[in-house]
């Protein structure tokens, strides 16, 4: 299995860029040295590593998508080449394209076992008015922004496990 393979993959569906590079910042930290100059900086600060900076747990490969139907596309593409999203991170509200509900509904329409997180900072639809749409399921599940990175990292852990 290649390095690529086994990583984890998530889609993140949101309209703000911001939001991409913050998923991107929590979910893929640096696990290697970093530049030369980093480290030579931190050596001289705290003395010789005794062992890697590494942060421990799967790898997670995080891809973007700014609108629904993008988000849509993509999905479709992943299950067709036999490479699917462990897991959506998908905004309520995406400006001017469809929403996180019509989105859901085009995921749930090209591959229905596709695992989701409905994010927002809004309640245009209460859990109620979603569980009575889709049903109550294992599948979907609610992460209010602003984001907690430790809740998000623990979401993505236990969404993504084969």
């Amino acid at each position: 299995m290649s390095e690529t393979e086994r990583k984890r993959r998530i889609l993140v569906i949101d309209d703000s860029a911001a939001i991409h590079q913050d998923f991107r910042r929590l979910l893929c930290p640096e696990r290697g040295e970093g530049p030369a100059e980093l480290a030579q900086l931190r050596t001289a600060l705290f003395g010789a590593p005794t062992a890697p900076a590494r942060p421990s747990g799967p790898e997670f490969e995080v891809e973007s998508a700014f609108q629904g139907q993008e988000g849509v596309t993509k999905v479709r593409e992943a299950v067709a080449v036999g490479r699917p999203y462990a897991l959506v991170f998908l905004d309520y509200r995406m400006p001017p394209g469809g929403n996180g509900v019509e989105t859901l509904r085009g995921l749930w329409a090209v591959h229905p076992s596709q695992r989701v997180v409905l994010c927002s900072a809004y309640s245009d639809y209460s859990w109620e008015d979603i569980v009575e749409e889709f049903g109550e399921t294992p599948l979907l599940r609610e992460l209010r922004k602003p984001v907690n990175g430790h809740e998000l990292r623990q979401l993505a852990l236990t969404l993504t496990e084969p």
